[in-house]
């Protein structure tokens, strides 16, 4: 019987908001580039759920992205811009 070890490389999720920057030490391992799309994705969209859970308004014109690294480096960067635009008050 033949088996195949899946290769797993562990990449690395920085979150961005703005000018700040948060590392990530950790890392998760995952098996594809596709999992790491989605995985990055996730975390944007909770990233973006809580800047706007309190006052929407406080984060009017922030950008927030994920910045995905493995060993090598860079890998993709998924962004998100949150704004609000008041046409009446």
């Amino acid at each position: 019987m033949l088996t195949f070890d899946v290769v797993m490389k562990r990449y690395f999720f920085d979150m961005r908001a703005g000018a700040d920057l948060a590392p990530d030490e950790e890392g998760v391992e995952l098996r594809t580039v596709e999992a790491v799309q989605v995985e990055a994705a996730r975390a944007l969209a909770d990233m973006a759920r809580d800047a706007i859970r309190g006052d929407p308004t406080d984060g009017a014109g922030l950008q927030m992205s994920i910045e995905v690294r493995d060993e090598a480096g860079p890998v993709m960067k998924v962004r998100f811009t949150f704004e609000v635009h008041q046409l009446r008050h």
